[in-house]
This record gives C-alpha cells, sequence and structure tokens, in this order.
C-alpha cells in the first residue's frame, strides 16, 4: 500500500470516528435537554404552588435536580 493509500486510509477512519462520536454527542445533548427540561417543569410546579403544597412537590424537584447533576457530571471532560 502506497503513501496515499495510507492517508486516505486514515483519513476515512479518522471522519468515521468524528461521525460516530457526532451521534453520541447529539444523543447525550437530547438526554441532557430532557433531564434539564424536567428540572425546570418541577421548579415552575413549586413556584406555582401554594404554601400548603409546596412540600409535597419539593421531593420531585430534588430527584429532578439529581438526574440532571448526574447526567451534567458524567459528561464532563478531564
Amino acid at each position: 500500500m502506497g503513501m496515499k493509500e495510507m492517508k486516505d486510509a486514515y483519513v476515512a477512519k479518522m471522519e468515521a470516528q468524528l461521525g460516530e462520536w457526532g451521534v453520541k454527542l447529539k444523543e447525550m445533548k437530547s438526554k441532557a435537554q430532557e433531564k434539564h427540561d424536567q428540572a425546570r417543569q418541577k421548579l415552575d410546579e413549586i413556584k406555582a404552588a401554594g404554601e400548603e403544597r409546596w412540600e409535597a412537590l419539593k421531593s420531585g424537584v430534588e430527584g429532578a435536580w439529581k438526574e440532571l447533576k448526574k447526567t451534567v457530571d458524567s459528561t464532563k471532560m478531564e
């Protein structure tokens, strides 16, 4: 295999890897956005709730917050 073929094969391999990572990044972004939206919805519910009801909604917000934090923490790059 000549140098041009080796270069072309290498470039094709790297292009394929970048394509795979691009798909994975889109999936991760979609999941993170979904968890963000859920946390926002729960917080909006507490904001709209009366004083007697907000305590009951608090655990839902904390659960959504933990899920969002876990998602964000798992995507941090070193």
